[in-house]
């Protein structure tokens, strides 16, 4: 794929919340520093996207800041907008993310946020 197809798939995936399961590849890892690294799609959706889910009342929309690319990378910076949490609480946290897009799906994900804050929303710290 080209850089701008790259680009316009991490798109699509912000667009879509936590339904991305779709982009994944099956091997895909996604790393959260200060969080946890997921491998595979299965451990992706079972330890990361649906306790979210189900901790999320709404999960707003993703603002892109910034988005660039170069070869298989799509770096985008990027922040939460009319996220709520299912106790009340907002989460509109921001984001660097760095995808790594193989054959039109994400291989990696290394994404970097707030974990000091998202803590304290989730774990009420």
């Amino acid at each position: 794929m080209s850089i701008e197809e790259n680009k316009k798939l991490i798109k699509k995936v912000l667009a879509r919340g936590l339904d991305v399961m779709e982009f994944l590849d099956e091997d895909a890892v996604w790393v959260i520093p200060g969080f946890g690294t997921y491998r595979g799609k299965q451990d992706i959706y079972a330890k990361l996207l649906a306790p979210t889910e189900k901790l999320m009342e709404s999960m707003g929309s993703s603002v892109i800041t910034n988005i660039i690319a170069e070869g298989d990378y799509v770096v985008v910076e990027s922040y939460a907008k009319d996220r709520m949490t299912k106790s009340g609480k907002p989460y509109n946290n921001t984001y660097c993310q760095v995808y790594k897009v193989v054959d039109g799906l994400v291989h990696e994900i290394n994404e970097y946020a707030d974990t000091a804050f998202a803590k304290d929303v989730f774990a009420g710290g």
